[in-house]
């Protein structure tokens, strides 16, 4: 048994609703997955591709929907035979199987109640063909990835969906998401080249391949004979053709693409149609092919404010004919609730309610394009019923690339800032329909009139130039009366929307559970019996997600509607939308910010000490709160600004006990000499790893970890870099400029190369005539982020006012600006502290001014400095401090200074090193590393650069390279005389 254990009795929650929750997880479901389901997917996939706990279970559960289903078994598909394997397996069986990848349906598309199936972690990449006009996609790609390798090339996709950041490819296609700008025109449904999909029975086709109607002919005679037969039903039926095309005129994901049977000959290329928007009922895709778009990127927008809805809806069409590419909507309550959205000005919480705004942006390849819209747009603002209620407000056009990013954040954010505000506890059910946009005045006042009828004020937003419209409900879906009131309004929502404006039920966001029973009330019976048909042809045994696009129970929308019970105020606004995720340094590993949020609440649905709860926590400590990397960067993907890693941190310091607590704290006090310790520490291990070898001192480490907590004791890395020098560069405050504060990190590791990071900082400082001082007694300071990062509440407030103390005290109060030499360390002294502060501290805190080296040598230093020599290339590693901090473009404007190429990977992220916690968990950092470590080593560089030591040190386990701080190479790249590197 480890010396000092964590107390798992800590993660119980402390308060909780009144009884059990009626959706909790039943207690036989304890044991995880039943037998012999397990085993005989574990025989047949391997155990690592089968999870099975109740933990594992339950993080697959919840997806961004308003539903709640329960996997019995989850499988992490690594290719297309594991697909054809589960899905053979199925039939054999009778067991039912959906699809799930990034989770950000708003439906319940990826939720599944027997066998689902992770296609997310082994399914993304991209290929872009040619000169960027047709791209090769893997389904587990995000759009934002996408675009990010097409951006290059001057291309961007069609779809465009708001969950850009986080939705996937594959789930994209599948549900025909389409966004701001895509409409009718630029979704997936028109912009797909083709396909590769795997069939309920395994078969694979490639829609690309010549031979593949030949091929499938073969394979599937009686699913082609029955596609052809539909398609020739339909085309006798000119009523229904008609009627078809008339459906698709706007945008339509209600049912399945019945002019796919229209517009392909063959049934390769009927399926290729059906596929888009068939919500994984049909197969699987497993690679996508787009005919991409160009990229104009002169852009113009406009945030236009409006006394009302209708008033706002009316001038849609004005815009619409001027040429605007978008014209976005969004209502009072939108614009309020977006105040929580950082970067909203604040003001917009003091708006009157029905005002409401219109994002307008035009977009042109050139100039002459540019001003030509804009002169379009002058025009049509004139004679509009404008207001300007708030001084942020200008109702003008603009062309500053922050500003207009702003607008779209605050856009992109509607449903998570709104439901962010939702009353503690209540359900957020998220719907979107459209109407001829010639008509979208008058839906905008029906659709308030039915609101306020049902006791609703919800939140309205949408994609006005197409007559779209998304609308939030929030509703305690633990209160029957609620849940009834719910249902009455959908009831007359979906026949208002149909019989008055014969609109579409689904515009974007797919059919989904909530609008299946309703599927008939758009569509009619002769075309719905037609896409029941369809299902039979291509699905005849069931196997793939029942009741999502097709179910007949009238009340299947009110099924598994899920309790949100409150959790922790840092965590409560979580609306599991999702956006966290693609940034989280564990979601390949153990758990995402969303899924630690979901387990919590599934403890809080629990009775005290049930088996569910028990097994729940058991997992918890190291699939949640060990292998977070506190790193926070899920805050910044946020649009409200949940803080995961704050969240597990205040775990972290629950499970502490006392005594570790007290050595923590002690550790604090007498740093100075754990300082000079851990320096001579690591020059000793350093001798002993080229005297003994490197397996020694892991096999030290590893007891070591054993006897006393794998949280505590780090484990050797042999990339750990050798030990600074003793003394720091000499230099004088006379004189200076700055003081420079060089971090403890920096004070104990060395640098490679035969320049320390402090060396190459006051070098160039003095070089471009602002000298930096570093004062004698900065041994024994810290940022404190050693501390905060463990939970060592403490410690960290001891720390945290030191530092200030002693910042205050070198800085003339002030007067000199405190550089300091690693990001993390930055947003540790500059924001991290303040909350630990005493109030005179934090007094003296507000007088600091406290730069970050990368911006000191971008800002200061580089404008009088002369490049002397270059490298041929360089990559680099942005950290998640600097993404906090927002210096990424200090990294890359040095970089730039420094090598002829620069590149930034496209899978960059946080390295999970975080301080130590890469030697305490290494299979974090492994994880959180293996895209961006694969993108590094596709190729060669003459420079690996980042502005962080232990990140550095993370990404050179990751690629076996060596990271050092782009501050280094200015010093080499600004070095007078003939020296080199």
């Amino acid at each position: 048994m480890p010396l000092l254990e964590p107390k798992p009795e800590a993660l119980r929650p402390r308060s909780r609703a009144s009884g059990p929750a009626p959706d909790r997880v039943p207690d036989r479901r304890a044991g995880g997955t039943p037998e012999p389901l397990r085993s005989e997917l574990t025989r047949l996939l391997g155990a690592d591709k089968v999870l099975t706990k109740v933990s594992d279970l339950v993080r697959y559960a919840s997806d961004a929907s308003p539903y709640r289903f329960v996997p019995q078994v989850v499988v992490v598909a690594e290719d297309i035979d594991d697909v054809s394997a589960v899905l053979s397996y199925a039939h054999g069986k009778g067991r039912e199987v959906v699809f799930r990848a990034a989770g950000t349906s708003l439906n319940g598309q990826a939720q599944g109640e027997d066998i689902l199936v992770d296609v997310r972690k082994f399914w993304s990449g991209v290929q872009v063909l040619g000169d960027g006009s047709r791209a090769r996609i893997g389904p587990g790609t995000t759009v934002v990835r996408a675009n990010a390798a097409l951006a290059r090339h001057g291309r961007v996709l069609g779809p465009d969906p708001a969950s850009a950041i986080a939705c996937t490819i594959g789930g994209v296609v599948a549900n025909n998401a389409s966004g701001m700008t895509a409409g009718t025109t630029r979704n997936s449904y028109r912009t797909l080249a083709s396909l590769t999909f795997v069939l309920p029975t395994g078969t694979v086709v490639d829609t690309a391949d010549p031979a593949a109607d030949e091929e499938l002919a073969h394979a599937e005679p009686a699913l082609c004979e029955g596609l052809l037969a539909i398609k020739r039903e339909i085309e006798e039926d000119a009523e229904l053709t008609r009627r078809i095309r008339a459906k698709y005129e706007i945008k339509n994901t209600n049912g399945y693409r019945l002019d796919a049977f229209l517009d392909g000959s063959t049934p390769v290329e009927i399926l290729r149609g059906l596929m888009v928007g068939s919500e994984g009922t049909f197969g699987f895709i497993s690679e996508v092919v787009f005919d991409t778009l160009p990229l104009d990127r002169r852009v113009s927008t406009a945030l236009l404010f409006f006394p009302s809805l209708p008033a706002a809806a009316a001038a849609v069409p004005v815009f619409n004919e001027a040429g605007a590419l978008a014209v976005e909507l969004m209502d009072g309550n939108t614009l309020r609730a977006s105040v929580s959205v950082q970067g909203v000005p604040q003001d917009w919480a003091r708006l009157p309610k029905d005002t409401t705004a219109l994002l307008v942006e035009f977009r042109a390849p050139d100039e002459a394009g540019q001003s030509a819209y804009e002169e379009a747009a002058a025009r049509a603002l004139e004679g509009l019923d404008l207001v300007a209620p708030v001084e942020s407000v200008t109702n003008t056009f603009t062309r500053d690339p922050k500003t207009i990013a702003g607008y779209w954040k605050a856009r992109k954010a509607f449903v998570t800032a709104v439901g962010g505000s939702r009353p503690s506890g209540t359900t957020l059910i998220t719907e979107d329909f459209a109407v001829p946009p010639a008509r979208l005045a008058e839906a905008c006042e029906a659709l308030l009139g039915l609101q306020t009828r049902h006791g609703f004020d919800a939140a309205v937003a949408g994609h006005a130039a197409h007559g779209n419209l998304h609308f939030l409900l929030a509703f305690d879906a633990g209160k029957p009366a609620d849940v009834a009131r719910y249902a009455a309004f959908m009831d007359d929502f979906c026949r208002l929307t149909v019989e008055r404006f014969d609109g579409s039920l689904k515009a974007e966001h797919a059919t989904g559970r909530n609008i299946a029973p309703f599927l008939e009330l758009e569509w009619g019976p002769r075309a719905t019996e037609l896409m029941w048909r369809t299902k039979q042809v291509i699905d005849p045994d069931g196997v793939l997600a029942p009741r999502i696009v097709l179910d007949r129970d009238p009340e299947a929308h009110l099924r598994g509607l899920k309790t949100i019970p409150k959790v922790e105020p840092i965590a409560d606004p979580c609306i599991e939308c999702g956006f966290c995720e693609p940034t989280c340094p564990s979601e390949d590993l153990t758990t995402t910010p969303r899924q630690r949020i979901v387990l919590r609440r599934e403890m809080m649905r629990q009775p005290a000490g049930s088996p569910v709860e028990d097994a729940l926590i058991d997992a918890y400590g190291y699939d949640a709160v060990d292998t977070c990397a506190g790193d926070s960067t899920c805050k910044l993907a946020c649009p409200v600004g949940i803080d995961t890693g704050a969240f597990m941190k205040e775990f972290r310091h629950a499970r502490h006990s006392p005594r570790e607590e007290r050595v923590a704290a002690l550790t604090a006090k007498n740093f100075r000499a754990v300082e000079a310790s851990a320096r001579l520490a690591v020059a000793a291990a350093d001798k002993i790893g080229d005297r003994l070898g490197d397996r020694l001192l892991t096999s030290v480490t590893t007891a070591a970890r054993k006897a006393v907590r794998p949280d505590l004791v780090p484990e050797w890395l042999p990339e750990i870099p050798a030990a600074a020098a003793r003394a720091l560069p000499r230099t004088a405050r006379v004189g200076a400029s700055a003081v420079y504060y060089p971090a403890c990190v920096n004070r104990i590791f060395g640098s490679p190369g035969d320049v320390s990071l402090p060396q190459a900082v006051v070098a160039v400082s003095a070089r471009a005539g602002r000298p930096v001082w570093i004062p004698d007694d900065v041994a024994g300071t810290c940022c404190a982020t050693i501390w905060h990062s463990k939970g060592y509440d403490e410690g960290n407030a001891l720390m945290a006012n030191r530092i200030v103390d002693a910042a205050w005290g070198w800085t003339a109060g002030g007067r000199l600006p405190l550089v300091v030499d690693a990001s993390s360390c930055t947003l540790g002294i500059a924001h991290e502290v303040v909350p630990y502060l005493t109030d005179d501290n934090r007094e003296l805190h507000a007088e600091l001014t406290i730069v970050d080296s990368l911006v000191w040598a971008a800002d200061e230093l580089l404008p009088r400095l002369t490049v002397e020599r270059t490298v041929g290339s360089a990559v680099l590693h942005p950290t998640c401090s600097m993404e906090h901090l927002g210096d990424v473009g200090s990294l890359r404007a040095l970089a730039e200074a420094c090598a002829d190429e620069v590149v930034v990977p496209d899978d960059a992220g946080c390295c999970a090193f975080a301080g130590d916690r890469g030697m305490l968990h290494r299979e974090l950092t492994e994880s959180a590393t293996a895209k961006e470590a694969a993108e590094v080593l596709s190729r060669p560089y003459d420079a690996h650069l980042s502005a962080n030591r232990m990140c550095e040190v993370g990404m050179d386990h990751a690629t076996g390279r060596s990271y050092y701080s782009v501050l280094i190479e200015l010093e080499r790249a600004t070095r007078p005389g003939a020296a080199g590197r």
